[in-house]
């Protein structure tokens, strides 16, 4: 809902629980007015009339207040929009008037405003839908100007500024890592100054997802205020958080990591940025990843209503050393256990005989498939299955014929070396005639052999971003992700029946950008389950089970760390996300085989409520104790438990479950045991848990 109100210079948005308010001075200055409860118009008349700051000569008052700082005039803080044209950095914008509508995905609220030196359209977007508290919010830019007028640079367009009040202290969570150690939760104090954090490789990466969470010290996982923001884009971007000097914070977000620039709009050339979405609540931190889950799996996730198959990947089994009967052999272990979708890695493809060449070579290996994938796929089908393949379409090997043919196509810069990772280079898929070769190879490929999933990988970073002979080569920041937006609704428009997985050497691309173009992601190349414990945590904080991938491989771990591990503990952890198989079958023994299958039929049984239901963290993955999350869903509850060790005399405590009817009873569905809503609550349900690294699934109805 969205009310006017002020003499229509006032807005107030408002969700199911919250609020957001704005309104614009007499100067044209868009100030912020609330955050949070739901408040009347009223209410945000009254905040508008109270006196605004004090003038001093080195401070401005519009700092920490306005909801989209531009550069130029009286502000000191960092700008959401810098720009260039003539000479001339900086905005000074006319309020060109403001609209109400209902594109029929909800409500939406556009502010206009003009730049008459530069010529210069900028628009502000809000949007809140009804059925929750997020608040989408981006920025439209257009130069308005005549042909033959000199054109704007972008040097840094933010989708969104977010502030919040002064407060006795502020606190900040954000996930970081590195590969295989990706969404690691930090919080920490804010303290005076900025905080960045970003990614100035290209794509999201592994050291820090597009998210940030901020609170007075004090909010818990179940209680306590907590607003927080999330970006929408896959490439190199930038959230830094302000900690002002009289207490207030400003958050600005968007595409790419500086502002040496970005884009060059010519006159009646525009950019749209990526949502900057954001949410308050006062359910503290668990509370807030439900509303984000709920958001995405109603608006963002590509049928999201459909629960994900228990897929089977070879690639630990096989790497590089596939054949179609080999695949075949694996395909039959994995029918056997129940698995819903088998997926043939990397290795099936032109000269792919190891990481150092036919990247770029979308065409069957001969030699492994002598009539193409197309009898290995009908193989997998008439075995109850989906077929899947791996792709990183967006990288070359230079030992291809892709490469052979236009060494142009890479990012480069003339004159310097060309810098290799993993013996690959990057394809500029901001150049039309990249996209439309990987077009015309993907749809003949997807055309040529029923397959229903696409896993889209993404091995390296950007290092030499540069594109000879265009006058503007900075673009390609951007528009290599455009591109690669492009291209995969594309596929999706002619293939509706594939799903898509984005994958970046695990975790490298994860955002609501990607997540709105695929089904699914690959959380993180470190399968060992305990690890994935804690980068399931931080991965939670933001994203739906529906969407987290997660494989049992095998024991001991491949990973580096060599832990070994039970088919308990390796199928609990990843029974927390889309379930995935990816060890070689070929070597567990038939007591292994069986006791999977048991673990898959359970996981089937337990699916709708752990991808679709809501999420309660009862216990964080920290030190060496017991961890535990629970879904709810309806009249059933499910709860994975974990224990990574026991010490001599510490008995384990019950789990306080959470979502669930005091009143009721609870009936456990593979033990019978009936069990008092009220008693699940306080004093919570017993694991029985021991020893090292046991773990549990518990799964009740509501009688």
């Amino acid at each position: 809902m969205i009310e006017t109100g002020g003499s229509g210079r006032l807005w107030v948005l408002s969700g199911r629980r919250s609020s957001y308010a704005l309104h614009l001075t007499d100067r044209d200055e868009l100030l912020h007015l609330h955050w949070g409860p739901r408040i009347a118009v009223e209410d945000a008349e009254a905040l508008a009339a109270e006196p605004g700051p004090p003038d001093w000569p080195f401070e401005s008052p519009l700092d920490g207040r306005e909801e989209y700082p531009v550069e130029g005039g009286p502000r000191f803080v960092r700008p959401a929009l810098s720009v260039h044209a003539g000479g001339v950095r900086g905005t000074e914008w006319r309020f060109g008037g403001g609209t109400v509508l209902d594109p029929g995905t909800g409500e939406e609220l556009r502010l206009r405003f003009h730049d008459p030196l530069h010529h210069l359209d900028i628009t502000l977007h809000y949007r809140m839908r009804d059925d929750g508290d997020v608040i989408e919010r981006w920025t439209a830019l257009a130069h308005t100007g005549t042909a033959g007028q000199e054109p704007v640079e972008l040097l840094r367009a933010d989708s969104a500024a977010w502030s919040l009040p002064a407060r006795d202290r502020w606190r900040l969570s954000h996930l970081h890592g590195r590969w295989a150690a990706e969404s690691r939760l930090a919080r920490t104090e804010l303290t005076p100054g900025e905080k960045v954090i970003g990614s100035r490789r290209g794509h999201t990466s592994h050291h820090h997802l597009p998210w940030i969470a901020l609170d007075g010290g004090a909010a818990t996982e179940e209680s306590g205020e907590v607003h927080s923001c999330a970006l929408a884009w896959s490439g190199a971007w930038r959230i830094a958080v302000q900690l002002l000097s009289d207490g207030a914070v400003q958050a600005v977000g968007g595409v790419g990591h500086d502002d040496a620039g970005q884009l060059l709009l010519a006159p009646g050339e525009s950019f749209t940025t990526p949502v900057f979405a954001g949410l308050w609540t006062d359910g503290g931190f668990g509370a807030a990843s439900r509303a984000w889950h709920a958001w995405q799996l109603a608006h963002v996730v590509p049928g999201a209503d459909r629960s994900r198959p228990v897929l089977y990947n070879s690639w630990e089994a096989t790497e590089f050393e596939v054949s179609e009967e080999q695949q075949g052999s694996l395909a039959r272990l994995a029918a056997d256990m129940g698995v819903e979708l088998f997926v043939v890695d990397d290795g099936w493809f032109g000269s792919r005989t190891s990481d150092r060449a036919g990247l770029g070579d979308w065409t069957p290996n001969p030699d492994r498939f002598p009539y193409g994938l197309k009898p290995l796929a009908d193989q997998v089908h008439a075995l109850g299955m989906r077929f899947g393949i791996w792709v990183e379409p967006e990288m070359v090997n230079p030992d291809s014929d892709l490469y052979r043919a236009h060494p142009d196509w890479v990012q480069h810069h003339p004159g310097r070396g060309r810098t290799e990772f993993r013996n690959q280079l990057v394809l500029n898929l901001a150049r039309p005639e990249v996209r439309a070769y990987l077009w015309e190879r993907l749809d003949t490929l997807l055309s040529g052999a029923p397959i229903d999933y696409v896993k889209w990988d993404f091995n390296r970073s950007f290092a030499d971003p540069g594109w000879p002979g265009d006058p503007y080569p900075r673009r390609l920041w951007i528009d290599h992700v455009r591109g690669l937006y492009e291209l995969l609704e594309r596929l999706r428009a002619a293939h509706p029946g594939v799903a898509f997985e984005s994958c970046s050497g695990g975790g490298g691309r994860i955002d609501l950008g990607v997540l709105a173009h695929t089904d699914q992601v690959w959380t993180s190349d470190n399968t060992d389950p305990l690890d994935r414990l804690a980068i399931q945590h931080g991965f939670g904080q933001l994203h739906p089970a529906r969407v987290m991938a997660a494989w049992v491989t095998d024991s001991p771990n491949a990973m580096g760390n060599a832990r070994v591990s039970s088919l308990r503990f390796r199928f609990v952890s990843a029974m927390a996300g889309v379930l995935g198989v990816g060890g070689d079958l070929t070597r567990w023994s038939e007591a292994e085989l069986a006791e999977a299958r048991d673990w898959v039929a359970l996981y089937k049984r337990v699916r709708p409520v752990v991808q679709h239901g809501e999420l309660y963290r009862l216990r964080p993955p920290e030190g060496d104790g017991l961890s535990a999350v629970q879904y709810v869903r309806g009249e059933e509850t499910v709860v994975l438990a974990w224990l990574q060790s026991q010490h001599h005399g510490r008995a384990q405590p019950p789990l306080r479950l959470r979502g669930l009817d005091p009143a009721a009873t609870y009936r456990d569905l593979e033990t019978g045991e009936v069990h008092r809503g009220a008693v699940l609550a306080h004093r919570g349900l017993r694991t029985g848990l021991s020893g090292d690294l046991d773990a549990a699934v518990f799964h009740l109805r509501r009688n």
